[in-house]
């Protein structure tokens, strides 16, 4: 049955993601009212701009520029904060809460430096706060590992975060375009921001992993916890390869815990082909969980845009307007009850493929073995691919072996006579010795 009461909601913030969140709202509103038990109205949006909020197809007179107009308003219910950015958005988050609104956000920015601060206050004050659209636009992947999947001890976390690098890649190796074509192609086609820093060089998949890691292993990890590498390195030449060894390459988010202490990280990585993630191609994303009952569970789907996110914030709405209808508000509070160790980057294990120039004479390999073996590096396998002039390349994939051992072994062969370069580093996951 429907109530006469409906759930009002003050929006923070009318862009690409705020405007589709008007979209749902205006054009699903039955459905959602029908789902829920009464409707939601948006009673105040804030915005600068207001032709964005008229132009998404509500009346310029819930327009404001005053975010105390949406705090102290006794009949909002939920603030709904889509401005991204850390400041203001803390600030005017911080202030909802304290006012005893409940919060809805997509912002991973925000979540990621001070997910903590923000979920206290919301426990304190005995209000929900939301973030399932900050990671994976429309995949439910937040609300699986807080609820579902909660009765895990959960081993590993794994993924494709970022639509815009996965994209750049799949191209990359079906077509064998270098990477700066191909970026300019996803710019013209808007999947790459003019400035595509945050994509390419992996700090937004870091900022999303920072939030699942610390939900999955119930400590608090922040963006700057995560060891980061870009995909700007990257060539045709090691895609080709990677496929002659039967390997997918792509930018993953990882997340484990191994006795106590997290390696978290994101960089590009081999996988094998018949890996569930090794099928993600273009701008889709996808989130590997392993956990010690449940065994292996891949989310996958849309990971970014405006439909599949404000898909995911409109679900938040209407779960946290089902938790105060029932008085069941802030049940599901911060779940870092733990301080675990983050391991340096120097620590982890894996195995790697490496790919060099060298000079093209007898017992030059045999001297390259040696140093790697001298470093505790084990060789699992070597190809010779070309030769330019007096020079050969060569691809070496290790076993499993520690980073520092690795850079240390590298480091020296870098500085041998013989190494014209050491032209790419790439860890292999996915697999065991």
């Amino acid at each position: 049955m429907l109530s006469s009461a409906a759930v009002k909601i003050g929006l923070m913030g009318c862009g690409v993601v705020g405007s589709g969140v008007v979209k749902v709202i205006l054009e699903n509103g039955e459905h959602i009212a029908q789902r829920l038990g009464r409707p939601i109205v948006i009673k105040k949006v804030l915005e600068l701009q207001p032709d964005r909020v008229i132009a998404a197809g509500l009346e310029a007179s819930v327009v404001t520029d005053n975010y105390l107009e949406l705090v102290n308003d006794p009949e909002i219910e939920i603030v709904v904060e889509l401005m991204g950015g850390i400041e203001p958005a803390r600030t005017f988050v911080l202030e909802a809460l304290r006012q005893g609104k409940h919060v809805v956000t997509a912002n991973k920015d925000l979540i990621a430096l001070h997910g903590r601060e923000l979920l206290e206050t919301a426990q304190e004050k005995g209000r929900d706060f939301y973030f399932e659209a900050s990671v994976g636009g429309g995949i439910p992947i937040i609300s699986p590992l807080k609820q579902s999947l909660a009765a895990n001890q959960v081993q590993e976390v794994m993924g494709i975060v970022n639509g815009t690098t996965n994209y750049i890649l799949t191209k990359m190796a079906r077509e064998g375009l270098p990477y700066q074509e191909v970026l300019q192609e996803a710019q013209s086609l808007g999947y790459a921001e003019a400035d595509p820093t945050s994509d390419v060089e992996g700090y937004d998949a870091a900022r999303k992993i920072a939030i699942l890691a610390s939900i999955a292993f119930g400590t608090r990890i922040t963006f700057p916890d995560v060891y980061v590498e870009g995909i700007t390195r990257i060539s045709p030449l090691d895609l080709a390869y990677g496929k002659e060894l039967g390997y997918a390459l792509k930018l993953l988010a990882i997340a484990k815990e191994e006795n106590g202490e997290i390696d978290v990280r994101v960089h590009p990585a081999f996988i094998p082909v018949n890996h569930p993630l090794a099928s993600v191609n273009d701008v889709f994303n996808a989130v590997f969980v392993r956990g010690d009952f449940v065994g292996e569970v891949m989310h996958y789907g849309r990971g970014a845009g405006q439909r599949p996110t404000a898909s995911a914030v409109v679900g938040d709405i209407m779960e946290v307007a089902r938790n105060a209808q029932t008085g069941s508000s802030g049940r599901i509070s911060c779940t870092c009850f733990e301080q675990k160790r983050v391991k340096p980057i120097s620590e982890i294990m894996s195995r790697y493929y490496i790919r060099m120039m060298l000079k093209d004479r007898p017992g030059v390999l045999a001297s390259i073995a040696g140093v790697f073996g001298n470093q505790e590096v084990s060789l699992a396998s070597v190809l010779q691919k070309r030769t330019e002039g007096d020079m050969a390349e060569l691809v070496f994939v290790t076993h499993q072996v520690q980073e520092g051992n690795l850079q240390d072994a590298l480091k020296i062969i870098g500085g041998l006579s013989i190494v014209g370069s050491i032209n790419n580093v790439v860890r292999v996951e996915g697999e065991t010795d």
